[in-house]
């Protein structure tokens, strides 16, 4: 059943994500391709099998996390695919979410939703695609600052392109739905 849903979650990745041509990426880097997770993620077919997908990973992972969260704006769709799965599917994990500058009124925090969780609460971070990892160690610090443990980092897509060895250096362990060959070989089958 789980490799139903990565097939049809790669077909839909291919046709309405992948896109070919001369891309900067978020890290600085130039690619020929692109991979715009979001289109995916808010589509209502793809948000389920992202949510359903990761939530799976999650708990095959024994985690035991409180809870999902991730840097805005990839991460968003992603966070709230996974809170609506894991409440139907009685394994419910509130979101948080994490900005990119800190809120210049109210609370100044970085993170969204923290009512939901305490210090010392263990959360699973969530991303879209994954190239150098920057971004994410970016999240991860912020999260940490914030007194969450962070027990694993769950990815649509590793472009294979560093970005899980820098995470690995960091102490932390990424696990991702497809890799960029893996994503590419399940969408052409």
């Amino acid at each position: 059943m789980i490799e139903d849903l990565k097939k049809k979650l790669a077909e839909l990745l291919y046709t309405k994500s992948y896109k070919e041509g001369n891309f900067t990426l978020t890290s600085g880097k130039k690619s020929d391709y692109y991979f715009d997770c979001k289109q995916t993620a808010l589509h209502p077919q793809g948000g389920y099998l992202i949510g359903k997908l990761i939530l799976n990973l999650i708990i095959g992972s024994q985690m035991k996390v409180k809870g999902v969260g991730g840097m805005t704006l990839g991460a968003d769709p992603l966070i709230s695919a996974v809170t609506v799965v894991s409440y139907l599917e009685n394994h419910p994990l509130p979101g948080f979410i994490i900005r990119k500058k800190a809120k210049g009124h109210g609370t100044s925090a970085y993170l969204e939703g923290m009512a939901n969780f305490e210090s010392g609460d263990r959360v699973c971070l969530l991303e879209d695609v994954v190239t150098t990892g920057g971004t994410l160690l970016t999240a991860c610090e912020r999260v940490q600052d914030a007194g969450l443990k962070i027990t694993g980092i769950i990815c649509v897509l590793d472009r294979e392109e560093g970005g899980r060895e820098n995470i690995a250096d960091a102490g932390f362990e990424l696990t991702s739905i497809f890799t960029r060959k893996e994503l590419l070989h399940a969408a052409k089958k």
